[in-house]
């Protein structure tokens, strides 16, 4: 067997150990080399070469590389990549902020082939479809590459997976509504947008529309546009009227009721229509929008398309391959090492119970372009509506971790009773890290590192006087004073967290100060447990480091030596006294008079 794929040309990125989903002999020929030969090869060759990633050579090269000088490698390298010394490969140009596929393919721009997935959506002779997906994820983009589809355009497909299918690309009249061009004041006016609205796409098809109300209108320009033949509609951001009046429920109701009546004639005309496909960021039940429209199959929890948006990783070593050799080069390190970090930053989304993680595109983009790693995506919305609705709600934010729950509980909600949980899942500020199928329940949580530390700033900002453009300062100094033990200036930087506790809190004052805690030392880093179950009762919380485990307990009434008591006697520190760490026990105690940490007290666990 080992004779039979010695000549298969092996990508480097594939001898890492990386397997990116593919199914090929390359995945099985790497077993022909040993994991040393094969470390060394990669290590080599991605530090003393041009464009590693392109590299393939016969296994028998691979297997001398390791023991070859430097100077060879780089005469042996060059020669297999047919390059040149110094030599920079061209780079295709990011499509920042560019959502048009015709765009980007004529402008040479960078795309990720997501064709497989289209063409399974599209391969059926009719279909409704909804799909839901968090904001800068693609959905624009798929948009638009329908339309070329189902324009014929396939010319423009050159190369791409979909081009050598069994599709007919037939042509179709394509009706494509964009909700985020369009304002509505309320929903009186959201009838006239929708009716001036509708006459705009038909002069734009070449026909005139009679006046008329918005219904009448849908009805008349889908009629008119099919013909004798069927049409095809694509609807983006179809929840923005209804996200730009959430924090308004009355007039938000009244939206609904447009839309719902707007989305129900889709179902109406039925006969007409090829392909519908509605997306948006939002997923209301079916008894809201869309409960006219009870031919629509959903697809936003499908495992067959749980990566149509999104960059999967296999995706992003195929088609970011010379972006992250040179950013490795800038940054002096390993190209493996940048992918971990890119991957703790940006990957981990999940949008079904059995799904392939991706990563965010657009922090990814700009992640290549800057060539720094920053909060990208997060820039682009801050939660503030979210943030809103957990004060409101006194919703325990230390529970957004590792969330259990049934796919009835966040995959959908009310408008009528917003949920915190559903919010935050359809968002993008949680996703589905595990499935169980067993009991059928799923653990939520935050995404990525990006995610989970911008999310938790404003948190912290939200709940105490902290500025989020200062915070980050004071909790480095913070993360310092722990590891050194330093209990004095700790205590100095959290009582700066505390001061001046708002007195409209809608939370127990106990769990407020908890809560700010917490957020401090999630910040930090730290794996911080809130109310960890020890032998005989449970820890208020548990902060681990390299230097100790400090457990703390805090109180609103009695003393912070009366906490280190009731921690000895509740046994919090039992569990940790079989490792090699010094435990520490930490009693606070909070003035409510004052609002503030009145005293705290340290003893040896």
């Amino acid at each position: 067997m080992r004779e039979r794929y010695d000549q298969v040309k092996v990508p480097v990125f594939i001898l890492s150990g990386w397997q990116d989903g593919y199914k090929n002999p390359v995945s099985r020929a790497v077993s022909a080399l040993s994991a040393a030969h094969a470390r060394a090869a990669y290590g080599l060759v991605q530090r003393h070469c041009v464009k590693p990633h392109l590299a393939p050579a016969p296994l028998r090269f691979w297997q001398k590389i390791a023991s070859l000088s430097v100077e060879v490698v780089r005469t042996r390298c060059l020669c297999h990549l047919s390059g040149r010394e110094g030599e920079s490969p061209m780079l295709k140009p990011l499509p920042i902020g560019i959502q048009t596929f015709r765009k980007i393919v004529e402008g040479g721009y960078l795309y990720v082939d997501k064709t497989r997935w289209i063409y399974d959506l599209i391969r059926n002779p009719s279909g409704v479809y909804f799909l839901a997906r968090p904001r800068r994820f693609g959905k624009s983009l798929l948009i638009s590459t329908l339309e070329e589809i189902f324009h014929g355009n396939r010319e423009l497909f050159t190369g791409l997976w979909v081009y050598d299918q069994p599709y007919d690309w037939q042509s179709f009249p394509v009706l494509h509504i964009d909700f985020s061009l369009y304002q509505a004041d309320n929903a009186n006016h959201l009838k006239l947008v929708l009716a001036d609205m509708l006459g705009e796409l038909g002069e734009r098809a070449g026909i005139l529309l009679p006046p008329g109300d918005y219904l009448k209108r849908f009805r008349e320009l889908i009629w008119r546009m099919a013909g004798d033949r069927r049409m095809v509609i694509l609807i983006d951001e179809y929840d923005k009227p209804l996200l730009d009046h959430i924090d308004d429920l009355a007039e938000a109701q009244r939206v609904r009721e447009v839309l719902r009546g707007f989305y129900t004639v889709i179902k109406g005309m039925d006969a007409h229509i090829r392909f519908v496909l509605l997306t948006g960021i939002s997923k209301f039940s079916k008894v809201g929008v869309f409960s006219g429209l009870n031919n629509l199959e959903d697809i936003s929890f499908s495992t067959r398309f749980a990566a149509i948006l999104g960059i999967t990783e296999g995706e992003l070593l195929e088609n970011w391959a010379d972006y992250l050799v040179q950013m490795a080069g800038q940054e002096q390190t390993s190209v493996a090492d940048l992918i971990a970090n890119i991957r703790h930053w940006y990957n981990g989304f999940c949008f079904a119970a059995e799904c392939q993680s991706v990563y965010n595109p657009f922090s990814l983009l700009l992640l290549m372009s800057q060539r720094r790693f920053s909060s990208f995506w997060f820039e682009t919305g801050t939660p503030t509506f979210l943030i809103k609705l957990i004060e409101q709600r006194g919703y325990d934010v230390r529970e957004l971790d590792n969330l259990e729950l049934n796919e009835l509980a966040f995959s959908a909600y009310e408008l009528d009773d917003l949920s915190v949980v559903p919010l935050l899942y359809q968002t993008g500020y949680l996703t589905i890290k595990h499935y169980d199928p067993a009991s059928r329940l799923y653990r939520l949580g935050y995404p990525n590192f990006e995610v989970e530390h911008a999310f938790l700033t404003y948190l912290l900002a939200a709940f105490s006087p902290a500025d989020i453009g200062t915070a980050g300062a004071e909790i480095w100094r913070l993360r310092q004073a722990l590891k050194a033990a330093d209990f004095d200036q700790m205590f100095l930087i959290l009582r700066a967290f505390f001061a001046s506790i708002p007195y409209d809190i809608q939370m127990p004052q106990e769990r407020y100060y908890q809560t700010v805690f917490y957020l401090v030392f999630r910040l930090l880093g730290l794996e911080t447990g809130v109310e960890v179950r020890s032998s005989r009762g449970r820890a208020d919380a548990v902060v681990e480091v390299d230097e100790g485990v400090y457990i703390f307990e805090f109180k609103l009434a009695g003393s912070a030596a009366g906490a280190i008591d009731q921690a000895r006697r509740q046994g919090y520190a039992d569990p940790y006294r079989a490792g090699h760490k010094p435990v520490y026990l930490v009693g606070v105690r909070f003035d409510l008079a004052q609002r503030a940490i009145a005293e705290w007290e340290v003893a040896r666990g």
